[in-house]
C-alpha cells in the first residue's frame, strides 16, 4: 500500500505560479513511476507530467515548456511546478504513482484555480 497525500493547490491570477507537493509513504520502496494528473469540470482526467522510474520526464503538450516535474527521493516526494498558469489550467490535481508495475494509487487531488 502506497499513501499519497497532494498539497499546495490555490488561486492565482492568470501569469502566476504554484508549487504542487505530493508526498509518499507506506511501501515507497517498490514505486516505479510518479506522476501528476488533472481534471476539469465536466472533462475527463488527463495526464499532466510524468516521471518514469528512471528519471525522464514526459509532459502533456498543453504544459510543455511551463511545467515542471521533479522528484526528491530523499523525501519520498515529487512536486510539480506550474508557471505562467493560465484559466484553462484550472482543474483538481491529482498525483498518481506505479507500484510493481501494476498497482494504480492516487492521491485525494488538491484543486487549482486561476483567474483571469
Amino acid at each position: 500500500q502506497v499513501q499519497l497525500v497532494e498539497s499546495g493547490g490555490g488561486l492565482v491570477q492568470a501569469g502566476g505560479s504554484l508549487r504542487l507537493s505530493c508526498g509518499a509513504s507506506g511501501s515507497i520502496f517498490s514505486i516505479d513511476s510518479m506522476g501528476w494528473y488533472r481534471q476539469a469540470p465536466g472533462k475527463q482526467r488527463e495526464l499532466v507530467a510524468v516521471l518514469t522510474g528512471g528519471g525522464s520526464a514526459n509532459y502533456a503538450d498543453f504544459v510543455k515548456g511551463r511545467f515542471t516535474i521533479s522528484r526528491d527521493n530523499a523525501k519520498n516526494t515529487v512536486y510539480l511546478q506550474m508557471n505562467s498558469l493560465k484559466p484553462e489550467d484550472t482543474a483538481v490535481y491529482y498525483c498518481r504513482c506505479v507500484v510493481g508495475k501494476k498497482y494504480i494509487y492516487w492521491g485525494q487531488g488538491t484543486p487549482v484555480t486561476v483567474s483571469s
